[in-house]
């Protein structure tokens, strides 16, 4: 499989979950792009010599924690205590998520109090995810999840041979 395909792959199925108008996949989505930017900015901002150090851990920590609730597929390649699987199938809703977020974002915005860092892009980010799954739940829109996401490696379907196919190119 090229990298065009798997970039046509993710772009597509972008534009058809963004055009279902369903908060819980905006929230999703930007949960996603969450997780790299905790990883980043994490990790630059380690080197503070304050306690910006303890919220850059956190932020980290954080960002593999929603690596795990925003892709379930990893749950199952994953070797996870069942404590921590159970953890994160506890977000399965629009209601839990939004508190997760919120929380989340919380943490980051407390960093603030230390000093002004970066990880204020984090906490605005958070805070978008929560609010949209808040969205989603307030308009009692179903939670949905990605289209990108991988189905059941038994599903005979169509979609479910062609994303097992895909994540068998992958890894």
């Amino acid at each position: 499989m090229a990298i065009s395909d798997i970039f046509t792959n993710i772009f597509g199925g972008l534009s058809t979950d963004f055009r279902k108008k369903n908060f819980s996949l905006y929230g999703q989505w930007i949960g996603i792009l969450t997780i790299f930017l905790c990883l980043a900015l994490g990790i630059a901002n380690i080197f503070h010599a304050s306690l910006v150090i303890i919220f850059s851990i956190i932020c980290i920590v954080q960002g593999l924690v929603v690596t795990f609730v925003e892709i379930p597929f990893l749950l199952r390649i994953c070797p996870l205590t069942d404590t921590f699987v159970n953890f994160v199938k506890n977000f399965d809703e629009n209601l839990p998520r939004c508190g997760f977020y919120l929380l989340n974002a919380v943490i980051q915005w407390v960093s603030l109090t230390v000093q002004a860092t970066s990880l204020l892009v984090v906490a605005i980010l958070f805070t978008i995810s929560s609010a949209c799954y808040a969205l989603a739940y307030f308009k009692k829109q179903e939670f949905l999840k990605t289209s990108l996401q991988v189905n059941d490696p038994n599903d005979d379907s169509l979609q479910g041979q062609v994303n097992a196919h895909i994540v068998r190119n992958v890894l």
